[in-house]
């Protein structure tokens, strides 16, 4: 208990005498030692390195993992070297939602159909992302926490242990001082001299030594930097993967729901061009051209019917697919109609001299 009491006291001693030595320093009122350029130079970048690559990892960090639950738990489990629960991504749990929507909408329909396959296609583009977050991880992430919790913490204990060193070495430079400023008034003080003179050898030595240790460890930040770059490329590398991946997975998707469009979705507006039947055999109606020019009419050829029309109100803004399609503004008032062989979800609309097909479920049909 003796002993406690005494080291307490003895670091809190040290403690005191350390801050007056600080104070008196920023006052000028005490000599500091002071470092080369050079030494001054590599612990400002070594400083730098360390803000710089904090910053860079910590989001970093919320870019793989967005969810700060979840970096909090990843973070408990690696400190306890334990492995890290496996996650869902979230599209491949989109992808999972919209496949089972399609079992009961019936995989039959064109709707479930589709469904099933955006929600592949959507479990396909979490695997890819799965995969990036593993490698980022490890090529990217890993090193620069190794940086931080390795590296940087050795350099900052070595400095401060240079720190203090650099003290004790002005405390002895100034207890030398002091001596010496005595022994001018009287010869008796030698003695004193001469200890305070071996106390500024061995703390100049020890001073040097560590200084030296230091400025290796600063130098090596160099080599940081070096391995920080190659990361950075290979993290750049899955990045460009990654999307590139997705990118092809949406280009199938595309396609393959372009194809599917083509056959759930007969064109309402390619109608037959023989003779009507009001015409005389063999003759065609008047300004009829060839049946290989008129074998389709666009859009503007289609006639409304004498009766049919209805008014709708447009519940929601669409944009048109294509050309044969007629954009909607939600809330504006269009004429609708149905014209044989169209499928039952689309109409035919109507605003001014524009015309083209419009989604039944984007309107409020009026009586």
């Amino acid at each position: 208990m003796d002993f406690n009491v005494k080291k307490l006291a003895s670091g809190a001693g040290l403690f005191f005498t350390r801050a007056v030595q600080f104070t008196e320093e920023k006052l000028g009122q005490a000599e500091k030692t002071e470092l080369d350029a050079h030494f001054e130079n590599l612990m400002s970048r070594a400083d730098c390195t360390k803000l710089w690559t904090e910053k860079i990892f910590r989001q970093t960090e919320v870019l793989l993992q967005p969810n700060p639950s979840a970096r909090i738990e990843e973070f408990f489990y690696e400190k306890l070297d334990m492995k890290v629960p496996s996650r869902v991504t979230n599209p491949q749990l989109l992808g999972q939602y919209m496949q089972d929507a399609a079992k009961d909408f019936g995989p039959g329909t064109p709707y479930g159909s589709t469904l099933i396959k955006v929600g592949e296609c959507e479990r396909r583009l979490g695997a890819a992302e799965r995969e990036f977050l593993q490698t980022s991880a490890i090529s990217f992430l890993t090193p620069l926490r190794n940086f931080l919790e390795g590296d940087w913490r050795t350099i900052s204990k070595e400095r401060r242990l240079l720190e203090n060193l650099r003290l004790d070495l002005d405390a002895c430079k100034a207890r030398l001082k002091k001596a010496k400023l005595a022994e001018a008034k009287a010869a008796l003080w030698t003695e004193e001299v001469e200890k305070a003179e071996h106390e500024l050898r061995v703390a100049q030595t020890e001073f040097d030594r560590q200084a030296e240790v230091t400025r290796l460890l600063l130098e090596g930040i160099s080599s940081t930097h070096v391995n920080h770059l190659r990361c950075l490329h290979e993290f750049v590398e899955a990045q460009a993967a990654y999307y590139k991946m997705c990118h092809l997975h949406m280009q199938d998707l595309q396609k393959d729901l372009a194809s599917c469009d083509d056959d759930m979705l007969p064109n309402a507006f390619t109608l037959n061009s023989a003779p009507s039947a009001a015409a005389a055999p063999g003759s065609s109606p008047e300004g009829a051209g060839s049946p290989a020019e008129t074998d389709t009419l666009n859009i503007e050829e289609v006639q409304a019917p004498a009766t049919g029309t209805r008014k709708a109100k447009v519940l929601y803004d669409y944009d048109a697919a294509d050309s044969s399609e007629l954009s909607l503004l939600a809330d504006e008032l269009i004429t609708v109609y149905t014209v044989p062989g169209m499928d039952s979800d689309w109409l035919i609309g109507e605003r001014g001299n524009q015309k083209g097909k419009v989604p039944v479920t984007y309107l409020e049909l009026l009586s």
